[in-house]
């Protein structure tokens, strides 16, 4: 007994040194709940988490760990389908939620379940659910700070918003105003909805250009870049400084412009592979390890001078990504 208790004991000792995931997940379920797939982050975003998961459940760390995808933001229709999840006996609810309270009643019922919930991107506010959050107001300031610095005479603004009544909307455009409030020379002087698409975008902006005068900058979400430009365009109107979002159109048209006459600016956007951390961490959890209740991840930002490099590793039609292993989770959790 005393041989076989030092060998398990080994055993463990190998697991832990070389970061494997426990057995005592390999019978769990996982899944995710996402509200929206209708842009090319979203897509991107459920990419990413059926390449990650699919591994580990090919490699036995879960037993399975389907996605399931609500139509346009409902969150009635999200609260069943958790709901049904719960009802399914799922261990963990990776959740990227259509609003960060409205789903707090049913995230309860799933933690009073012995369900782990963890919520990413669309984060919920209930306490019992973990949180992994990127600083979306911070996301909107930067914009403002960097236009500051490339046209410090100011001028007017449009703003291209993302999908009405969701969090990040509505935190990006909060830190876009805190933004033109600390650089007074900034005037906004319209404000579309794009929903992170292109088309939309495109659309929503020739809408609304025959009413503006002069747009010096376009402060953006991610999804909306390529289809300011384009309307700009087609209206016959100087393109402005438009902030981008990582997305290969508008980083194909960026480097275009770039090489046919200099264009400069930035981009930024959250990385859809955000759900391969949030997957990683329900699995900790779930394995017993202590992970904090709220997490904080950085926006992935694109600079002119690392352009080529973000392009050439960009999939077409995709976003610039980073996904995450369990080592790259496990250094997030430690904060390292």
């Amino acid at each position: 007994m005393l041989r076989k208790n030092a060998l398990l004991s080994a055993l463990l000792g190998v697991a832990l040194l070389t970061g494997i995931a426990n057995a005592d997940t390999s019978g769990k379920k996982i899944a995710l709940s996402n509200n929206y797939a209708g842009n090319s982050w979203r897509q991107s975003m459920l990419k990413s988490w059926t390449k990650v998961t699919s591994q580990a459940v090919k490699d036995g760390v879960v037993a399975e760990a389907p996605a399931f995808t609500t139509a346009e933001n409902q969150v009635t229709e999200q609260a069943s389908q958790i709901q049904n999840l719960i009802l399914q006996g799922y261990d963990a609810i990776v959740l990227n939620a259509a609003s960060p309270d409205a789903l707090n009643g049913v995230v309860k019922q799933a933690c009073d379940a012995g369900i782990t919930v963890v919520s990413f991107d669309g984060v919920v506010t209930e306490p019992c659910a973990y949180r992994i959050a990127v600083d979306f107001k911070k996301m909107g300031e930067i914009q403002v700070d960097y236009l500051a610095k490339r046209i410090p005479d100011g001028g007017n603004l449009l703003e291209i918003r993302g999908l009405a009544g969701v969090f990040v909307d509505d935190e990006i455009s909060a830190g876009i105003h805190k933004g033109v409030a600390n650089h007074a020379q900034f005037k906004i002087i319209g404000s579309v909805h794009g929903n992170w698409a292109q088309d939309v975008t495109q659309k929503a902006v020739a809408g609304i250009l025959p009413s503006l005068a002069e747009v010096k900058g376009v402060v953006t979400q991610g999804g909306d870049g390529y289809g300011a430009a384009q309307a700009f365009k087609a209206a016959g109107r100087p393109i402005p400084l438009i902030i981008m979002g990582n997305r290969f159109d508008e980083l194909t048209w960026w480097k275009e412009q770039k090489d046919a006459n200099g264009y400069e600016t930035m981009s930024v956007s959250i990385a859809p592979g955000v759900s391969t951390l949030a997957f990683w961490v329900a699995q900790m959890v779930l394995d017993g390890q202590k992970v904090p209740h709220d997490l904080t991840v950085p926006f992935l930002q694109i600079d002119q001078d690392n352009l080529e490099t973000n392009l050439a590793t960009t999939e077409n039609g995709g976003v610039a990504n980073v996904e995450y292993s369990l080592e790259d989770s496990k250094k997030v959790v430690a904060g390292k």
